[in-house]
C-alpha cells in the first residue's frame, strides 16, 4: 500500500517542477495552471493530514483534489487515496463507497488491481459474525476471485489467494456447524445436504475430512450401510492417515475405541490445518 503514498509524493514533485518559462495569453491555459496549483495544495494538505492521522480532513482534501481537476491523470489516484485513508482508520463503509465509485468511473486505470484488493479487504475486515451475516464474507470472496482471475501476477494476488483459503474455511465451518446441529436434531436429510455441500464446494477446506466422516456416520445411522461404506472408503482412499478415517472404524465397530491421544490429535489437526495449507501453497516463503 506504500506505493500509493509514493505516487502522491511523485505527483507533488512533478507538478511543482512544471516549467513556467513561457507566458500564455489564452485564458484557458491560465485556468489550467491555476487548477494544477490548487490540486497540488490539496494533495499536500491531504497527505500531511493523513500523516497526522486526521482521517476525515485528509479524505476531504483528496476528494477535493479529484473533483477540482477531474481531467487530470492524477484524479483517479486522488480517488484511491480518499478510499485508502478511510480504510486505514476502519471507516469501511466510506472506503467501500469510494472504491465502488472508483471502479465505475475509472474502469481502465492502471491501479484497478489495487482497488479490487482494497475493496476485498474492506469487506473481509468488516466481518463481525459470519454465522449471522454472510454478505461481507461473500463480497470479499468475489473481489479476491476477480483479482486472482484477472490480475494473477500482481503483488496482491498471493495475499488474495491466502485470504480466499481462510474465507473458504469459514464458509465450510458454518456449513459444518449447521450440519452437526441437524444431525443432533435427527434431521438426517438436512444434515446430509450440508455435509455434501462441504465435500462438493469446499473440498480445499479444513473440514472436508470431517464432512466425509459425518456422511458415513449419518448414512449408517439411517440404515444405508452401503452408502456409509462408500464414504468411509472415500475417506480412507483420500485421507488414509487421517484421524477422522480412524474414527470411522467406530461407525462399523462399536467396540473400537479411539484413544485420548487420537481424539486430541483430531482437534489439533483442525486447528493447524489452515496454516499447513498456507505453508504448502506458499512454500517459497518458508525456504
Amino acid at each position: 500500500m506504500n506505493f500509493i503514498l509514493k505516487l502522491i509524493v511523485i505527483t507533488i514533485i512533478i507538478l511543482s517542477q512544471i516549467s513556467c518559462s513561457k507566458k500564455e495569453t489564452k485564458v484557458t491555459v491560465l485556468e489550467n495552471k491555476d487548477l494544477k496549483s490548487q490540486m497540488i495544495e490539496l494533495y499536500q494538505d491531504g497527505y500531511e493530514a493523513f500523516l497526522e492521522k486526521d482521517t476525515l480532513f485528509a479524505a476531504k482534501k483528496f476528494n477535493e483534489a479529484e473533483l477540482i481537476f477531474p481531467q487530470s491523470d492524477w484524479a483517479p489516484v486522488a480517488a484511491l487515496m480518499t478510499a485508502y485513508v478511510y480504510y486505514s482508520d476502519d471507516y469501511y463503509s466510506d472506503a467501500i463507497y469510494h472504491l465502488t465509485r472508483y471502479l465505475k468511473v475509472y474502469p481502465k486505470h492502471k491501479n484497478i488491481d489495487y482497488a479490487h484488493y482494497l475493496l476485498g479487504m474492506c469487506y473481509y475486515e468488516n466481518i463481525i459474525d459470519e454465522g449471522r451475516d454472510l454478505d461481507p464474507l461473500l463480497k470479499a470472496k468475489k473481489e479476491f476471485e476477480i483479482l486472482i482471475k484477472n490480475y494473477p501476477n500482481t503483488e496482491f494476488a498471493i495475499d488474495a489467494g491466502f485470504k480466499l483459503g481462510l474465507i473458504t474455511d469459514r464458509l465450510a465451518g458454518k456449513e459444518m456447524y449447521i450440519g452437526r446441529h441437524y444431525e443432533r436434531s435427527q434431521k438426517w436429510v438436512a444434515a446430509i445436504n450440508r455435509f455434501k455441500n462441504v465435500v462438493e464446494n469446499y473440498e480445499t477446506s479444513a473440514y472436508v475430512e470431517e464432512a466425509i466422516y459425518r456422511l458415513a456416520e449419518v448414512h449408517y445411522i439411517i440404515g444405508l450401510e452401503d452408502e456409509a461404506k462408500k464414504y468411509a472408503t472415500l475417506l480412507g482412499y483420500n485421507y488414509g492417515s487421517s484421524t477422522w478415517y480412524k474414527a470411522s472404524y467406530k461407525i462399523f465397530n462399536k467396540d473400537y475405541n479411539l484413544s485420548e491421544k487420537e481424539i486430541f490429535s483430531i482437534k489439533e489437526k483442525d486447528k493447524k490445518s489452515i496454516f499447513k495449507k498456507f505453508k504448502k501453497r506458499f512454500k517459497n516463503l518458508f525456504n
